[in-house]
């Protein structure tokens, strides 16, 4: 694998770098039975099901909420339940939560591609698209090592 844009300009690279770590996520998740992908190995609510939906969300939040202004957007995560992104059920397919986090990251690409990385975010708090860019990487990169470290401890598949 690895990001292949080696002389691209700054916003071929941001985007180059997150849709490498968006499939890392992908790839980690991919393959596990749900009650796998469910399942808590850790104190917290940590679960590979679990934290692919917190992505789905944490994109949407970004880029349609933030960036875009858009309003009612969908989210799991509430002030009553601020976990609540990270429940899961025996009901919840990883097939589905994965489908969802592809679906939210096609968002994400269609609502920045209309904006430049100078651009700020329509909700007033200051960040640009490129803020959002180098804080999606940094978020996503950290909750794929999560993915990594909890499937290892489930079934001993390591990777890169």
């Amino acid at each position: 694998m690895g990001v292949t844009v080696k002389n691209g300009n700054e916003r071929d690279s941001l985007e180059a770098f997150l849709d490498e770590q968006r499939e890392i996520v992908v790839r980690k998740a991919s393959g596990l039975s749900d009650a796998d992908a469910a399942k808590r190995l850790l104190p917290s609510l940590t679960t590979i099901s679990g934290v692919v939906r917190h992505l789905a969300d944490v994109e949407r939040g970004w880029f349609r909420e933030d960036l875009d202004g858009e309003k009612n957007v969908p989210s799991r995560y509430t002030p009553e339940d601020p976990d609540g992104e990270f429940r899961v059920t025996a009901d919840d397919s990883v097939a589905e939560i994965i489908a969802d986090y592809k679906a939210a990251c096609a968002e994400s690409r269609r609502v920045a591609a209309r904006f430049t990385l100078n651009d700020l975010c329509e909700d007033g708090d200051g960040h640009s698209l490129r803020w959002i860019y180098l804080h999606m990487i940094e978020e996503t990169a950290r909750h794929a090592g999560h993915i990594d470290i909890v499937r290892e401890l489930l079934d001993g598949v390591v990777g890169e």
